[in-house]
């Protein structure tokens, strides 16, 4: 903890990425939570490009794919705001706290089975569960009545515990492993609680289809930026604090 918090970069990225978690929250206020989940992951589209651009360094192929599918799942989103876009109504609070609760023991079992399955990529799943429980705490705190300012509390003990499980996760192995797996169920579990707990509304005919490619095609493009197959060139010989903060 003292090597990041004395880390200026490090700082200036968490800065980021909590003015950007705000502009997050305030979107869940006004539109539903599979929707805007899926808008936030097509914007690692652009910013790849972006970055690209900026540090004059080109993508590889399997970036390129993952940008233009990114790209192309956000074009499809306003495609598909043609249709039905109500917020819907959550199952109620048991069934919320049932996946809340789910999420919590799921992350749990993941970093116990990391012999098992690979320490980079249980910590990188137990931190995409984690977020993913963080958007859905989110969104009952922003939305309904006073009585779920509650939740706020779930979306603080979320969001630290996954962000201590990421940085905690890319000292046991690859970040880009670690975080591609993080991005993946950060973006698909929070859609698919939009649907499953809060009954947010499809819109029915092409439009729907239109929607369902556009989820499908911002998730694949949000883990295909995220899991390089490049192997990383070796680094100083003084070990930095890794940069990364939360995937989006």
């Amino acid at each position: 903890m003292r090597s990041l918090l004395g880390n200026r970069r490090w700082l200036l990225g968490l800065t980021t990425e909590a003015a950007g978690w705000m502009l997050y929250v305030a979107a869940l206020a006004l539109a539903p939570l599979s929707l805007v989940q899926a808008t936030a992951a097509g914007g690692l589209g652009l910013l790849a490009i972006m970055v690209a651009r900026v540090t004059h360094v080109p993508l590889s192929g399997r970036e390129r794919m993952g940008a233009l599918l990114s790209v192309l799942g956000l074009a499809l989103l306003g495609v598909s705001l043609l249709g039905s876009h109500n917020e819907g109504s959550p199952s109620g609070y048991v069934w919320i706290t049932v996946w809340l609760v789910a999420s919590a023991i799921a992350a749990a079992v993941s970093i116990r089975l990391s012999r098992l399955i690979g320490g980079g990529a249980a910590w990188g799943f137990a931190a995409g569960i984690l977020f993913a429980g963080g958007d859905v705490g989110t969104k009952m705190a922003v939305s309904g009545s006073a009585a779920n300012v509650a939740f706020l509390a779930c979306l603080i003990v979320f969001y630290a515990t996954g962000t201590a499980v990421l940085q905690a996760g890319f000292q046991r192995g690859s970040a880009l492993t670690i975080a591609g797996l993080a991005t993946l169920l950060t973006n698909a579990l929070p859609i698919a609680a939009g649907m499953l707990v809060f009954h947010e509304p499809f819109p029915g005919g092409w439009i729907g289809a239109t929607r369902i490619v556009a989820f499908a095609a911002v998730i694949s493009g949000a883990f295909l930026l995220s899991s390089r197959t490049k192997t990383a060139q070796p680094g100083p010989t003084r070990p930095e604090p890794e940069l990364a903060v939360i995937p989006t």
